[in-house]
């Protein structure tokens, strides 16, 4: 069955289709990708992965179609950052 892998960098990002067993896990799909040579600082201990943003183990079933997604932990408190709600000058 064909899934997708998907993971992004400032300035880099990449989503690959792939075809692993039926029956595979997340794990599975990210191993077979080659992802984890592409980005070495990707550590799936730390990091959290999802299937179409929705977090999941690692051990999570695929059904043909999904997206594996890596996330990246966050940089900065999210607590001092300004909040953009998408509203602009424009819209007032």
């Amino acid at each position: 069955m064909q899934v997708g892998v998907a993971y992004s960098e400032p300035g880099q990002q990449i989503w690959m289709n792939i075809e692993v067993p039926d029956g595979a896990t997340v794990k599975d799909a990210i191993d077979k990708s080659g992802i984890l040579k592409m980005f070495p600082t990707i550590d799936l201990e730390a990091q959290k992965v999802g299937i179409f943003n929705k977090l999941v183990k690692l051990e999570a079933a695929l059904r043909a179609g999904d997206r594996v997604e890596i996330y990246r932990p966050i940089t900065c408190d999210p607590t001092t950052v300004p909040r953009r709600d998408g509203v602009g000058e424009d819209d007032e």
